[in-house]
Parts: structure tokens; C-alpha cells; sequence
């Protein structure tokens, strides 16, 4: 495949159309509305797949998010007019990248500025499943909590637990910054390994296989991209070789997990909780995880911050702004496939 150098942006000219598929925060709207000839979705209704075809033949610029799946037959019946992806988010999980790099659509994504607000939802769940948080305010709120008891509500301490991270790209290691604090031992398995100044600083041992690292660890956590590689890492084998009591947070991708062989093992004991904030059918939520007592369900949170919704909106208008001026965004993602 050729070079992306081969195939330099072409300038816009006159102002490009932008269709934006979910409802932005005001300020990154009124802006984008200031700049561009934008379409904006006023109902924040998600688009069907016909929705999102007639979009992109209609526009220049598509602004998806993670609700909108792109495959190589939408972008085939799409036509040639749209030649920008610039999606709202850092995941491109849901693009067809190598369909798009094939119709010399450029793709463009906003990186880093989830990173924070990610770790700390999932430094929430990871405090909160072994306190059985989740518990502890259905009982409140129940009205039949009768009081402080010695014996109540017993969860496990951080302190001294050996937490296992899956992936140890920038949200991974901002987790093991925050969980350092509490006194966790880290552990993580990535495919690579980081430098040894970087491990020192988290105090972090590189675990060289996935079933080595479940073996060891007290609480998982997933922070690896969605990929037929790592689809349903954590399955019923994965799962079994976890200790008994363990638990397992995901704030990444919900196929990252067999959802089927997670209920199975809560239901028996064999896993203690669950923090969960994605889901492999949201926005569904399998009642038997809603009905568990030790899990946490949050409603795909960990971006869900002003701060950080208004800067990848500003990411998103960047890197129009960069395209329709001819020269290449500074938040391309094809290089891998180009």
C-alpha cells in the first residue's frame, strides 16, 4: 500500500460540510458552527446504518463517535464526496481503518485528553468493588441498614494486593500512578515491555504471558484497545485461572471480556466483584449483572468529563481545520495501515 506521503490532503475549497453524528457540548458546537458548514444531531439520537450512509454521501467531513459503527460496505455505498473521518474520541475500534485507508479516506482521532479522566473512574472501581461500595449504598438507600456492626460489609484492603494491569499504554500507566498511593503492587503484561526507568517509577513488574499475570493478581485491570486479538481475552480459561476472591475492572472495551463466562464465575464465588463501565452490547446491561451484589455497573463514564469533552471536540476541530487547509491533521491514525 502506498505511502501516506503519496497522497497528500487536497484543499478544500470553500467551506466544507460537516455532519456531526451525536449532540457536542454547546461550546464545541457553536464553535464548529463558526467555522465549518456543520449538520448537527439536535435529538442525540443515534444514527442507523442508513443514517449514517446517507451522511456521508451528503458531507466532507464526518464527525462519528463511538456509537457508530463505519464498515468497508457503508463507506463503499457512501459514494466519493467524503473524504475526512474526524472522529470524536481516542478509540477507532469501530472504523473500518484499512476500508478507509483503501479509499484514501483520511482518519483522524483525539488521543490523550481522555487519559486522566479514564484512570481515575477506573482507580473508582478498583477502590470500590473490594470495599463492596456497590453493597454498601444499596443498603443505605434500601432503609434497612440498622447500624454499624463489627462484622458488616467485610471487603479487602488495598494495601500490600497485587493489582494487574492488561496493557500499559498511557491510561494503563496513569492507573499505576494513582495505585501506587493506595499501596498496591503492580504488575502488567503488554506487548511490550516498558523501560526499566519507567517500571522503577511505578514500582511495576513486566509479566511476559496473560495467564502468568491472572495467576498472580488480586484485582485486573483491562486497558488494551479492542482487537480480533484481543476479543474475549478474558474467557472462561482466562477467568479460572484468576484467584478465588479476585476481582475484574474493565473501563476499555466490553469484548474485551466473555461476558457468559464473567456472570458464570461471580455467580459460583470464584470472582469476588466486577467494576464494569463498558459493555459488548450497550447500551444493554445483562440483568445478572445489574442483580449481582459486588458489581458495580456504570453507564461508559470514564471520558465523561466537561473538561475532557471540550478538548476533543477542540481536537476535532483541529484536525478539520489542518485537512481542509491542505496540509495532513495532526491526529492521523492511518500510518499503521498505510
Amino acid at each position: 500500500m502506498s505511502s501516506a506521503a503519496e497522497h497528500p490532503a487536497r484543499r478544500i475549497e470553500g467551506t466544507p460540510r460537516v455532519i456531526v453524528t451525536r449532540a457536542l457540548t454547546p461550546v464545541v458546537q457553536d464553535r464548529m458552527a463558526e467555522l465549518f458548514d456543520c449538520r448537527f444531531n439536535e435529538s442525540d439520537t443515534p444514527y442507523t446504518r442508513e443514517q449514517l450512509i446517507a451522511a456521508m454521501r451528503e458531507c466532507d467531513v464526518l464527525v462519528p463517535t463511538v456509537t457508530d459503527h463505519i464498515d468497508a460496505a457503508m463507506l463503499d455505498a457512501a459514494g466519493d464526496r467524503m473524504r475526512l473521518i474526524a472522529s470524536f474520541g481516542a478509540g477507532t475500534d469501530h472504523l473500518d481503518l484499512a476500508a478507509a485507508a483503501k479509499r484514501k479516506i483520511t482518519v483522524t482521532n483525539t488521543p490523550s485528553v481522555f487519559t486522566e479522566d479514564t484512570a481515575d473512574l477506573a482507580m473508582a472501581l478498583i477502590i470500590g468493588v473490594p470495599r463492596r461500595m456497590r453493597e454498601g449504598v444499596s443498603l443505605v438507600r434500601s432503609g434497612e441498614w440498622s447500624g454499624w456492626a463489627p462484622t458488616a460489609l467485610l471487603g479487602r484492603k488495598l494495601a500490600g494486593k497485587v493489582l494487574g494491569i492488561v496493557g500499559m499504554g498511557r491510561i494503563g500507566q496513569a492507573v499505576a500512578h494513582r495505585a501506587k498511593a493506595f499501596g498496591l503492587n503492580i504488575a502488567y503484561h503488554n506487548r511490550k515491555r516498558l523501560p526499566e526507568a519507567v517500571e522503577r517509577m511505578f514500582g511495576a513488574t513486566y509479566v511476559e504471558s496473560l495467564g502468568e499475570l491472572l495467576s498472580q493478581t488480586d484485582i485486573l485491570t483491562l486497558h488494551c484497545p479492542s482487537n480480533p486479538e484481543s476479543h474475549h481475552m478474558i474467557d472462561a480459561e482466562a477467568i479460572a485461572r484468576m484467584k478465588p476472591d479476585a476481582c475484574l475492572i474493565n473501563t476499555a472495551r466490553g469484548d474485551l471480556v466473555d461476558q457468559e463466562a464473567l456472570i458464570a464465575a461471580l455467580q459460583s464465588g470464584h470472582l469476588a466483584g466486577a467494576g464494569l463501565d463498558v459493555y459488548p452490547d450497550e447500551p444493554a446491561v445483562d440483568q445478572r449483572l445489574l442483580d449481582h451484589p459486588n458489581v458495580m455497573t456504570l453507564p461508559h463514564i470514564g471520558s465523561a468529563t466537561a473538561e475532557g469533552r471540550a478538548a476533543s471536540g477542540e481536537k476535532v476541530i483541529a484536525n478539520i481545520r489542518f485537512w481542509a487547509d491542505g496540509h495532513r491533521p495532526p491526529d492521523q491514525v492511518l500510518d499503521a495501515l498505510l
